[in-house]
Parts: structure tokens; C-alpha cells; sequence
């Protein structure tokens, strides 16, 4: 323009009137307000968020590929921009929003390289790239063999989702833990990542039965995998499949345990058994019995060229103890009526097998709308027998508590407000006995939880009995959970003394002392 003869002062006019600068605008803007008193920390978030608000409103997938397609190289600011959160977060939500835009599942891709696989569990693009999926599988798989139940709790909804993406992901997915199940070392705990797994799959309404079957070896054996397969795919039990099985583990050969290992089918045969409202009829009793206490009791063991080997040891008295229970619980349904078989439940109760039915069973008696208003007992038998259960069976302890939450949370309206109470008192001592015998973050984590929407005389029940329980060290994680509490003086103030020895003081006292940190 200048040398074509235009002059100067023309040329500052028209790129001042027509340059908008809307960045630099903004970078102005945001030290404006840092200098009005406004935090550096809240101005950047306020920007990226509108930015990334636009950036989800205004993407388009075409112009992002054409990146790619003028020059075939990585754009220079991309490797620095995966290094933030704020746009990793937005690359994942714009992957799910458009899963075929090349330029979005190379960057997913990117960000996988750099080793920030673990936030991509959620992400329907990782499901495409087998790198992606395998890498982001391994990690999510040792958060759980490290986290334990926390991490599956935490963690299974998203990684179900992810892995459930298609019937290839969850082939494979399945097939690479059902391997690392037969490992020596965490094989077990594999194992129940598999089965949890499964489990996720069915509740969301997906056909995995096949997948199941063929990764036990059901194949093998095609009357089994058939008979097996039809109750699954329906979840439900029936007799002429029921007599199939029971004919083939009852030979000399029979197919491996494993087969009829897998969670659904023993809850069906659980249910079949302990549920009240089911009828089986008598000539087949004898082989659903068989079949669950095969299932639990018989350990097999392969040595390398000798075969299968059995050992049924537990078998007979796993049979004696199910079929005594069923019998005693399935023609008594009145605590009046099992009061003299006590012992015997008691006996039969220290089969773990029993005990989840039976607890099956509780669950199913006391959850009746007027199970409570026709009781009489202060604690009814059904559940002292769930506090016997839980003295004997440290993995039915989330199960019992589960329940006994339930019982606690229901309202009963048609019960006086003292017989309510009284109720409710006595359930927070079925808690308190859970506690006892090692249960404690799950039940304290719930009664803190609930304080606000419980009578306070409950709460400072709980916290009496609790506090005359426990001593000396507490951990951490227990006084940040119960410390608040047990400063509450709606709570505890009417459980002190003012010569400061009660049990009250003496806690708090001690975590002052002994945990600067939490108090």
C-alpha cells in the first residue's frame, strides 16, 4: 500500500478501526479486575470456563480435521494445551459430543501417550483405539486391585460404561482379566472384578451370558453350557435344566465347578431356596440343594498331567446344613416357631452358604409392611440371627448393613412414636454389634450421615454405646469421621460432666492431644 503511494496516517487509521483484538481486550479486562482485589485464581477460572462454554458451543469437526489435512503436522500449541486439565476436560466432553472427528481421537490418543490414561475411563472415543483401550483398561484394573472396595464402589459405573461400549470391548476386556484370574498372585481378586463386571453389564440390560459361558469352558461341555445359558438368559431357574446339571456333577466325571461358579446363577439358587414366596417342588428339592453345595464346597485342583482332582470333603455336611435351614425357615415363618431351633440354626449358620441365604431370607421376612407392627419381641429372632451371621461371616458384613440401614431409614407411620423409637434403638444396636465385630467406617460413616434427619436421643444413644466400646489409638481416617460428631453439643452435651471425666471429654481431650491436625 505504502509503495503503491498511500500514506501513513491512512494506513494506522483503517488497522485501528478494523483490528478488534478481542484476546488482548480480555487480558486487559481480567488485570483490570486483578487489580480491583479480585484473586488471579478466580479471573482465570472465570475466563476458561467462558472460553470453554464457546469451545463446546461453536466447535466444528470439519475445520478441526482440516488441521491435519493442510499441512499433516501437529499443531505447535497442542502439546502444551494437553499438559492443562481445564482442556484436557474439554477434549474428553467434545470426543463423547463428536467420536469420529480424526483431529479429536488424536488427541485423545496424545493425551494417552502422555500418561494421563486414567481420565479417560469415561470416554466412548478410548473404545476406538485398541492402544487407548488397552492402556486405560490396565490402569483402571490396578485402581482396583489397590483401592479395594472403595475404588470398585467409586470407580464401576464409569468403567462399566466404558467397557460395555461395545460386545468387542467387552469380549476383550473379559477375556484379558479372566487370564490374569489364573494367576497365582491377585488371581481371586481378578476373579471378582470379572464377576462385578458381569454383574454391571446384566443390570444395564446387556445379553453377556455367551461371553460368560465360553470364558468358563462351558463349550466343552454343550448339555451343561445349554442348560446353564437358558436359565441365565431368563434369570430364572427351571427344573428340567436344574435335573441336567444336577445328572452331570453327580457322575464320575462331572464338568469343572467353575461352571457353576458364576455369581447370577448362585443368587438364583439362593433366591430359589430362602425366598419365602418360592415353591420348589419336593421330588427336585434334593437337586437344587446339591447343586449350590457343590458349587461352594467342592475344590478342585489341576496337577500337569494328572488331571482334575476333587476334593468333596465339605460336600455332605454343606448339603445337611442347606437342607436343615430350608426346612426349619420354609415351614416356620413366626419367630415363636424357630425359637427351639436356635441351636441348630446356629450350627448351620457358620456355613457361609447358609448364612447369605438366610440372610436372603431376613432381608425378605422383615421388609413385609406389617412385619414390625405384629412383632412382639424386642428383637425379633430374625435378626439375632443377623447378628450371628455377622459374628461368623466377615464378607456378609456390607449385606447385613445394607439391610440394617434400610430398616433404620423406613418411617413407620402406622407404629406409636415410642414403639418407633424403641424400634430404631434397637436397630442402631444391631449396628453397634457390626461395629463390634469390625464393620466400624461403614456403620459411623452412616449414623454421621444422618444426624440431621434422626432424633437426637438416637444419636446420643449410638454415641454412648460406641464410646463405651472403643479406646486408645484411633487412626486418623476414624476421629475426622467421628470427631465432629461427638462435638456436637446438641449431641453429647447432655452426656458430659463438669468435672470433665466423662467419656465425652476424655475423647475429645485425647484427639486435642494426639491429633493437632483434625482438631
Amino acid at each position: 500500500y505504502l509503495q503503491a503511494g498511500g500514506a501513513p496516517s491512512t494506513v494506522v487509521e483503517l488497522l485501528s478501526v478494523n483490528f478488534t483484538s478481542i484476546a488482548g481486550m480480555v487480558n486487559v479486562i481480567a488485570n483490570w479486575l486483578i487489580q480491583t482485589g479480585v484473586p488471579q485464581t478466580e479471573v482465570t477460572t472465570l475466563v476458561e470456563n467462558h472460553m470453554t462454554a464457546m469451545v463446546l458451543q461453536h466447535f466444528d469437526p470439519k475445520k478441526a480435521d482440516s488441521i491435519f489435512n493442510t499441512d499433516g503436522n501437529v499443531p505447535e500449541w497442542l502439546p502444551e494445551m494437553i499438559q492443562q486439565p481445564t482442556w484436557r476436560s474439554v477434549f474428553y466432553k467434545l470426543a463423547e459430543q463428536y467420536p469420529d472427528c480424526l483431529f479429536l481421537n488424536f488427541t485423545i490418543k496424545m493425551i494417552s501417550d502422555a500418561g494421563f490414561q486414567g481420565e479417560i475411563t469415561s470416554v466412548s472415543t478410548a473404545c476406538h483405539q485398541i492402544e487407548v483401550f488397552t492402556r486405560v483398561l490396565k490402569t483402571s484394573v490396578a485402581t482396583f486391585l489397590e483401592g479395594g472396595e472403595e475404588a470398585i464402589e467409586k470407580h464401576l459405573p464409569e468403567f462399566t460404561k466404558m467397557v460395555c461400549h461395545g460386545e468387542h470391548t467387552y469380549l476383550y476386556s473379559q477375556l484379558l482379566m479372566h487370564m490374569a484370574a489364573e494367576e497365582t498372585k491377585g488371581g481371586a481378586s481378578m476373579r471378582r472384578l470379572c464377576q462385578e463386571l458381569q454383574k454391571a453389564a446384566v443390570a444395564k440390560g446387556l445379553e453377556v451370558t455367551p461371553v460368560t459361558t465360553a470364558l468358563a469352558h462351558a463349550n466343552e461341555f454343550p448339555r451343561a453350557c445349554q442348560a446353564l445359558s437358558s436359565m441365565l438368559s431368563r434369570q430364572a431357574l427351571n427344573p428340567a435344566d436344574i435335573t441336567v446339571l444336577y445328572k452331570m456333577y453327580s457322575e464320575g466325571d462331572p464338568p469343572p465347578v467353575a461352571l457353576i461358579r458364576m455369581p447370577d446363577f448362585l443368587d438364583l439358587l439362593v433366591d430359589a431356596l430362602y425366598n419365602p414366596a418360592s415353591k420348589i417342588s419336593p421330588e427336585h428339592k434334593a437337586k437344587y440343594v446339591f447343586l449350590l453345595a457343590y458349587s461352594v464346597s467342592v475344590v478342585e485342583s489341576s496337577r500337569r498331567g494328572k488331571g482334575r482332582r476333587l476334593n468333596k470333603e465339605e460336600l455332605k455336611s454343606t448339603i445337611q446344613a442347606i437342607e436343615k435351614t430350608h426346612t426349619l425357615l420354609s415351614n416356620h415363618k413366626g419367630s415363636s416357631d424357630l425359637i427351639a431351633e436356635v441351636s441348630t440354626l446356629f450350627s448351620c449358620l457358620k456355613f457361609p452358604v447358609v448364612g447369605m441365604g438366610v440372610l436372603h431370607w431376613v432381608d425378605i421376612t422383615v421388609s413385609e409392611p406389617n412385619f414390625f407392627k405384629l412383632n412382639t419381641d424386642h428383637t425379633p429372632l430374625h435378626l439375632v440371627l443377623v447378628d450371628e451371621i455377622v459374628s461368623n461371616h466377615l464378607l456378609l458384613h456390607q449385606r447385613a448393613l445394607d439391610l440394617l440401614t434400610r430398616l433404620f431409614e423406613n418411617t413407620y407411620d402406622e407404629l406409636d412414636v415410642l414403639v418407633r423409637l424403641e424400634l430404631k434403638k434397637m436397630l442402631l444396636d444391631r449396628m453397634l454389634h457390626l461395629l463390634h465385630k469390625g464393620c466400624v467406617m461403614p456403620v459411623v460413616t452412616f449414623i454421621t450421615r444422618c444426624v440431621e434427619d434422626t432424633d437426637i436421643s438416637l444419636v446420643r444413644h449410638f454415641v454412648t454405646e460406641l464410646l463405651d466400646m472403643i479406646a486408645p489409638p484411633y487412626t486418623e481416617e476414624f476421629v475426622r469421621l467421628l470427631l465432629p460428631l461427638i462435638e456436637n453439643k446438641a449431641v453429647t452435651d447432655k452426656l458430659r460432666t463438669s468435672d470433665g471425666k466423662d467419656p465425652v471429654s476424655e475423647f475429645i481431650d485425647h484427639c486435642r492431644t494426639n491429633f493437632v491436625n483434625q482438631v
